[in-house]
Formats: C-alpha cells, structure tokens, sequence
C-alpha cells in the first residue's frame, strides 16, 4: 500500500489544519493506521492511532482534547482533525499502516509497516 500524506501548512497559533492520508494500492480497511510527527532535530514521535472500523482511538496525551483522528474507509483515507493549535506541534506529520490487521495500540514507530513521506505543519506565535 502506498500513502500519501496532505493538508499541512503554516498557521497561527490557535488556528485549524485537517491533514489527510489517502492510500492506494490495497483498502486500509485492512489495516489500522496511526498519525506520528517529527520535529527538527527530535525523534519521531506518536500522535494518534484508531483501529480499522475507527471504533477505537488513541492519542498522545499533549494532544488529546484538541486532534480527532477519523478514518473513511470507502474513500480509503484517513484524517487528522487539529484544532486550537501551538508552536509546539510543528513538525512533519505521517501517516502510518500496521498490516498485521490488529489493533496493537502501537505508539512505536517499528509498529508500523507502511509510511507516507510526511506533511510539514508550522505555527507560528
């Protein structure tokens, strides 16, 4: 499967950015997918995750309350609703796939079998 990650931007502190991963090649209703984030000069981190139906989620603690992951499995995307966003999230956001087809609750990078090549989001103060 190939993924495709889109949406980041500049925006200001405070302010909205929904980012997408569409996949082709294979459904990702086969598997769950995760959103991770890299900022310069630090380690790739998670963000979220939600299992194949999206009947479960999870996200990294300084993100919960302000990023829903969602997932559309008949337009083969998966998106990440960011709002009230800080400085501190900027970073190069990407989408990955767990093909093992469980829910594993991963928040390893080494979880995940397949990587879209990564979105850049900015905020500004």
């Amino acid at each position: 499967v190939q993924l495709q990650a889109s949406g980041g931007g500049l925006v200001q502190a405070g302010g909205s950015l929904r980012l997408s991963c569409a996949a082709s090649g294979r459904t990702i209703s086969a598997y769950a997918m995760a959103w991770f984030r890299q900022a310069p000069g630090k380690e790739r981190e998670f963000v979220s995750a939600i299992s194949r139906s999206g009947g479960s989620t999870d996200y990294e603690d300084s993100v919960k309350g302000r990023f829903t992951i969602s997932r559309d499995n008949a337009k083969n995307t998966v998106y990440l609703q960011m709002n009230s966003l800080k400085p501190e999230d900027t970073a190069v956001y990407y989408c990955a796939a767990d093909r093992s087809g469980l829910y594993t609750r991963s928040r390893r990078p080494d979880g995940y079998d397949y990587w879209g090549q990564g979105t850049l989001v900015t905020v500004s103060s």
